[in-house]
């Protein structure tokens, strides 16, 4: 391990960690401690990823060297704010991640900045490796809302390499840990998902084994008959589960129960990360998968041609945009005010059939609806005459009459 006895030139007197009660932050502590004389407040976000990841973790910070610690409950915030508008821009990164880790990033990036200035911190600190896309949506973040207080992040500084280095740390500074050097798995979880690496993941060509999934029921063994969930939207925001008014959080816990236990949600990908190497992850997000299908549904009802399409480019756009860590940025603002002008036409239900790992809308209605069995009948019907087609076409296509025209001359 790198010798750490020099001492660094930042001047810090009071830093405040983002603190989750894993490995790497339980060495974080007295290591901050150690090298920079500092006192360490933790910090803590319950953005819904349970109750077992929360549970003793103030009295762990306690002893692992931390003067206080904050636990925060972002729960309903972190869907309000962050999931509903994010479903409201249709946004999946490379078609198939529903930016699970990504979304709680700057929630708990804000929550950190507040308890810095409430405790009078001069400095932030985080746990994120140098390979990965947090250390930038955290410092991203940083900067957009407290540029003035400096960023420490341990894992750009020491020489620990390994999981057996981070135990042997901890046993010299007689720093109790219930983390084992025999940890097969890194998962992410909150509300919305729960994201699984490292392992037999790691080779690109290896299967994931059972083992891999916490979160949902593998398809294979879900139920033999499949079950309808009904879903209401008003405006953009999902209200009512199977005719049951909830909160946006609850509403959450509520589909993901449902879809977990069919299987439903689970994805395996080779992302691209914005640091430029590739990673391999397994994802499960059995509520928010049930979510946007369903809010799909209605917006496939509502907007037009020109609209939908334009809700496309901001999803494909906006899924970069919350990837790559520029949430507090004008470009997030812009497109979220866009997807939630067309979020207001987003109203009425859906229903979904769930069945061995497949989401299927099966009904869908809307006061909004665009849609119209008059027009669209292939049946007799007097609202369409359709002799009146050929003029529109002849238009339609005129530019490429005009340039076979031009060939022929």
């Amino acid at each position: 391990m790198r010798n750490t006895a020099n001492k660094p030139k930042l001047d810090v007197k009071k830093v405040v960690l983002a603190y989750s009660g894993g490995l790497d932050t339980s060495a974080i502590v007295p290591w901050l401690k150690d090298n920079y004389g500092c006192e360490v407040i933790a910090f803590a976000a319950d953005v819904g990823q349970g109750a077992d990841e929360l549970e003793g973790l103030e009295e762990k910070a306690i002893a692992s060297g931390a003067s206080e610690c904050h636990i925060v409950d972002l729960k309903e915030q972190f869907v309000k704010d962050f999931i509903y508008p994010t479903i409201t821009t249709g946004a999946v990164y490379e078609d198939d991640y529903l930016l699970g880790t990504s979304m709680a990033r700057p929630i708990i990036a804000q929550a950190q900045v507040d308890i810095a200035r409430k405790v009078g911190a001069d400095a932030l600190s985080h746990g994120c490796t140098g390979k990965g896309n947090d250390q930038v949506r955290f410092e991203g973040a940083f900067a957009a809302l407290a540029p003035d207080l400096p960023v420490i992040a341990p894992w750009r500084e020491w020489d620990m390499v390994s999981r057996e280095d981070l135990l042997d740390y901890l046993a010299s500074r007689n720093v109790k840990t219930s983390s084992s050097a025999t940890k097969i798995y890194s998962r992410d979880a909150n509300a919305w998902h729960i994201s699984h690496e490292g392992g037999e993941l790691e080779n690109p060509w290896n299967a994931p084994s059972k083992e891999v999934w916490t979160m949902t029921v593998d398809p294979e063994d879900a139920p033999n008959t499949p079950e309808l969930v009904s879903v209401v939207f008003d405006k953009g925001g999902l209200t009512h589960v199977n005719g049951k008014a909830l909160s946006p959080y609850n509403v959450l816990v509520a589909l993901n129960r449902i879809g977990a236990a069919h299987g439903v949600g689970r994805i395996d990908i080779v992302e691209n990360r914005l640091v430029g190497m590739k990673s391999r992850g397994c994802y499960e997000t059995p509520g928010g998968t049930i979510m946007m299908k369903a809010y799909k549904a209605l917006e496939c009802l509502v907007l037009d041609k020109s609209a939908f399409k334009f809700r496309e480019q901001i999803g494909l756009e906006y899924a970069h945009v919350m990837y790559d860590g520029r949430y507090f940025t004008a470009i997030n603002d812009s497109l979220l005010a866009a997807a939630n002008s067309f979020a207001q036409l987003v109203s009425g239900e859906v229903v979904i059939k769930l069945y061995k790992g497949n989401a299927t809308v099966v009904q869908r209605q809307s006061p909004n609806s665009l849609y119209s069995e008059d027009f669209a009948t292939f049946g007799a019907d007097d609202v369409y005459d359709q002799s009146h087609a050929e003029g529109f076409i002849r238009l339609f296509s005129l530019s490429s009459r005009i340039s076979h025209m031009n060939k022929q001359k």
